[in-house]
């Protein structure tokens, strides 16, 4: 199913998100190979250590910030043949969105992602969420580890304690804390990175993924997220799964969110443009 031959999308970049590493991608990496899919499952800047090893020693993220983070999936795609479906999950979707609005990809999917700037109303149940972080100014420059009961409010809060607890001890990381404050003051920052040109029309199609359970991503901020690309010509698409959690790339069901995901992108991805032929990005 190569592009050079059928003119089909055969590369997945997926995006994790904060708190977790390229790991939290593990089921959805397996599910797209067996469909005859390359995927790229990158770790952000710093991040590229195993869970408790980045537990033992958070230094490597602790200056990460959300351009570097941005910057460094940009290359990755650009480096690839040509464009790639990508898929972010929570800040992850916020980056998705940010290279869909370089004009970076075939198709992009944002699952419960965190708003990019000009969302200007936070839910209280992000702000609590977010709070392990932002409730000090020196976890700016920090990175952040989330306790199994806080993990089991932001991630887990539909699963089974002990279930909870046992993805906590898989997946969860230190928080790169520059990463969320940049997030949460991106309307105060006229340079913010989590800037997007929401009126752009050659940008890929879009489709935001929300979880109706979720306390980060609840679906009243993923629709004014999608709310903000009303004036572009571009396909803007949200769906929303009822009952899930933020921890939606792994809690039992996350097939259903994977397949979605992949077939509405593969269904709407852009053509492949011959390399004389593609412009400038």
């Amino acid at each position: 199913m190569g592009n050079a031959s059928g003119g089909r999308v055969d590369t997945v970049v997926l995006v994790h998100g904060l708190w977790m590493t390229p790991r939290s991608w593990e089921g959805w990496v397996e599910r797209y190979e067996a469909r005859g899919f390359r995927v790229l499952a990158p770790a952000w800047p710093g991040f590229d250590r195993e869970v408790t090893a980045l537990r033992a020693d958070p230094g490597t993220i602790a200056g990460t910030t959300l351009r570097q983070v941005i910057d460094h999936y940009a290359a990755v795609i650009r480096e690839l043949p040509s464009p790639p479906i990508v898929i972010g999950h929570s800040f992850g979707g916020l980056v998705a969105q940010v290279l869909a609005g370089r004009g970076l990809g075939a198709a992009t999917v944002a699952v419960a992602s965190a708003p990019v700037k000009g969302v200007l109303r936070l839910p209280i149940s992000t702000l609590r969420a977010s709070y392990p972080v932002l409730h000090s100014p020196v976890n700016r420059h920090r990175g952040v580890q989330i306790s199994p009961d806080e993990f089991r409010y932001a991630f887990g809060n539909t699963l089974q304690p002990d279930d909870s607890d046992r993805a906590w001890r898989r997946y969860a990381v230190p928080a790169a804390g520059h990463v969320l404050f940049e997030g949460a003051f991106a309307n105060l920052d006229p340079h913010s990175a989590a800037t997007v040109d929401t009126g752009r029309d050659d940008r890929p199609p879009l489709l935001l993924i929300a979880g109706g359970e979720d306390h980060v991503a609840p679906p009243s901020l993923v629709k004014a997220n999608a709310g903000l690309y009303q004036k572009s010509q571009a396909v803007t698409a949200y769906h929303e799964f009822p009952g899930r959690s933020h921890f939606t790339v792994g809690e039992p069901g996350w097939e259903a969110v994977a397949d979605y995901a992949l077939d509405w992108a593969v269904r709407m991805a852009r053509p492949p443009v011959p390399a004389g032929d593609a412009p400038r990005r």
